[in-house]
């Protein structure tokens, strides 16, 4: 297991771990009280357990486990790489009635589009497509999880968010990460941290309808109230 978001690297509200886990082999947390978690599946097979829910996983899968529950991963015969955020609730966060608790990176139920950033860079016209894939729509008090699928000449435009701090992967291709004053280069499994007002962003500068996508996942912690409301969804927790 790696680190590359947590108290060593200054991050405050958000833990980012990468487990590699071998066929046939169990990672689990345990009851984590006052803890929210959220998997997604890199690469590889299994199933996830969170307490008696269990779920068949692959490439692209993600499991939410609410504070309270326990969180168990069992790789299957081509192992598991999985990324898990974590945060400490503060206590004072509504919980949700039934939280939704295995979606994948795909679902497209609940989307944000067109967003112009907020300011810090001159936005860009072609804007990608963001998933919400776990959000307080769907029961999370304090994470949640964002899906952004960028084809060619698409950004998701650069902005900050004044109280979270944003942790989040390549997932697929190749494309670029903004932070702080630049750009920079990705590829998928690298990651990006923005603690609280720094702007960042992604695009995916390639060109002709040919290239595949450049697809990104992660989320400010704690949920930032804008993007919902950008979207034109509540950010009430249910």
């Amino acid at each position: 297991m790696a680190e590359p978001v947590g108290p060593a690297t200054g991050a405050e509200k958000v833990t980012l771990n990468v487990v590699d886990i071998l066929p046939g082999s169990v990672w689990r947390l345990g009851w984590a009280l006052e803890e929210e978690n959220v998997v997604v599946v890199f690469r590889g097979d299994g199933h996830g357990d969170v307490t008696s829910e269990r779920s068949t996983l692959r490439g692209g899968d993600a499991l939410y486990s609410p504070t309270g529950r326990t969180l168990e991963l069992r790789a299957g015969d081509e192992g598991l790489l999985v990324y898990v955020w974590r945060t400490r609730l503060r206590g004072d966060e509504p919980r949700g009635e039934n939280p939704r608790i295995s979606s994948e990176l795909g679902n497209t139920e609940t989307q944000l589009r067109g967003f112009t950033g907020t300011g810090e860079v001159p936005a860009r016209d072609e804007t990608a497509v963001m998933n919400f894939v776990f959000w307080p729509g769907t029961g999370s008090s304090r994470l949640c999880l964002h899906c952004g699928t960028m084809r060619p000449g698409q950004t998701f435009n650069v902005h900050t968010h004044p109280e979270s701090e944003e942790a989040f992967i390549a997932f697929e291709g190749r494309g670029r990460f903004y932070l702080e004053d630049g750009w920079y280069e990705a590829e998928a499994g690298d990651v990006l941290f923005a603690p609280p007002g720094v702007p960042h962003g992604t695009s995916y500068p390639e060109e002709g309808a040919d290239a595949p996508t450049f697809v990104t996942c992660g989320g400010p912690t704690p949920f930032d109230p804008v993007l919902y409301a950008r979207a034109g969804v509540s950010a009430e927790v249910r």
